[in-house]
């Protein structure tokens, strides 16, 4: 296992007042930043249906990134394979890599929200066996230019994939989770791992991918070809000057991403959310870290020191913060909250 930390970004592009050409080219500058200051990677949420998707095509933006960037690494966290054609996934992930010359990576999920798969008119029961039949076609089709496959929902005889990845043999591939199962199938599949919890889960669950990982060691699986795999936790990040200041600008803009990440669940007469993601109880379980340079620091430390990662990802953009406090608080973590953060020494 790594003994580094290294830093990523996630971003939702949710809803905000700006025009949204104008919220597109914000958050490309922020990815600049971060390539500048050595991030590691920047993940993109795959929404539809809510405000909380301005940017349900993650691969059209990447496109742009790949472009305005030069050293991070970009990746969906996560493309919801039961919405996607997977030969036509291939074929975009494949551009992707040879656009970026070789940065692309592959978050993957089924999808937590049946509303939002029902935008598709998918039947939620079905995203399972979607999914995996899906992500069977996905590998077979980034290492064979000929495709062919026989399952219940998808079907290609012979079919040319005449473009492939220029990574080998194929992107390094993500999957989030905040669940035992997930994390375990995670592990087994030696995908990289991203999770979302209070300390105490994030914790539970990177041990739980450690000893997995390891078990399945060496090559139990055919795809097990990560030598050091990411084992990352996320977090909601405002940084200010001051704890109050910092509370004082992050609260009405949580509000306004709390609606949008409730929005579509809220229009199904569904609370399943609601108290998962308010303000007082994401502070007190400490996945949104708000206040000083110090405050901040100090959490994220304990949080490390506590579950054993090795990659933190802060969501710096979010709601109706506007550009310049999303900027001044991703500078202040950057320059007074990256360099304090170590991993603690093994014994």
């Amino acid at each position: 296992m790594a003994t580094s930390l290294e830093f990523g970004v996630f971003d939702w592009i949710d809803r905000s007042p700006n025009v949204v050409g104008d919220l597109y080219e914000q958050r490309l500058q922020l990815a600049e930043l971060a390539d500048d200051a050595g991030f590691y990677g920047y993940h993109l949420a795959e929404h539809h249906g809510t405000a909380l998707g301005m940017a349900p095509s993650p691969s059209v933006f990447f496109s742009a990134l790949a472009q305005r960037t030069e050293r991070i690494r970009f990746s969906a966290m996560a493309f919801l394979l039961p919405m996607y054609h997977p030969v036509r996934l291939v074929e975009e992930i494949c551009m992707l890599d040879h656009f970026s010359k070789g940065r692309v990576e592959v978050g993957i999920s089924r999808g937590v929200s049946p509303y939002e798969i029902k935008c598709f008119g998918i039947d939620p029961s079905e995203t399972q066996g979607i999914f995996n039949e899906a992500l069977d076609v996905f590998r077979e089709g980034m290492m064979d230019h000929v495709l062919d496959y026989r399952g219940e929902h998808f079907q290609f005889e012979q079919v040319s994939i005449p473009i492939g990845p220029l990574q080998k043999p194929h992107p390094p591939i993500w999957y989030p989770t905040f669940s035992e199962s997930g994390t375990t199938y995670a592990a087994k599949n030696g995908f990289n791992f991203l999770t979302l919890g209070p300390p105490e889960l994030v914790s539970q669950l990177a041990c739980l991918y450690r000893q997995t990982w390891a078990e399945c060691l060496p090559g139990s699986t055919e795809f097990h070809d990560l030598d050091c795999p990411k084992i990352g936790a996320m977090r909601q990040i405002f940084i200010g000057e001051t704890d109050q200041q910092a509370l004082d600008t992050a609260e009405a803009a949580y509000q306004d991403w709390y609606q949008s990440i409730t929005e579509l669940w809220r229009k199904n007469g569904d609370a399943s959310f609601d108290d998962f993601f308010s303000w007082e109880a994401c502070l007190a379980s400490e996945t949104i870290l708000i206040g000083s340079p110090e405050t901040v620091g100090d959490k994220i430390q304990k949080l490390v020191e506590l579950s054993g990662i090795n990659y933190f990802v802060g969501s710096f953009a979010w709601g109706s913060l506007t550009f310049e406090e999303s900027k001044d608080s991703f500078e202040r973590f950057v320059s007074q909250v990256m360099p304090t953060i170590e991993m603690p020494v093994a014994v």
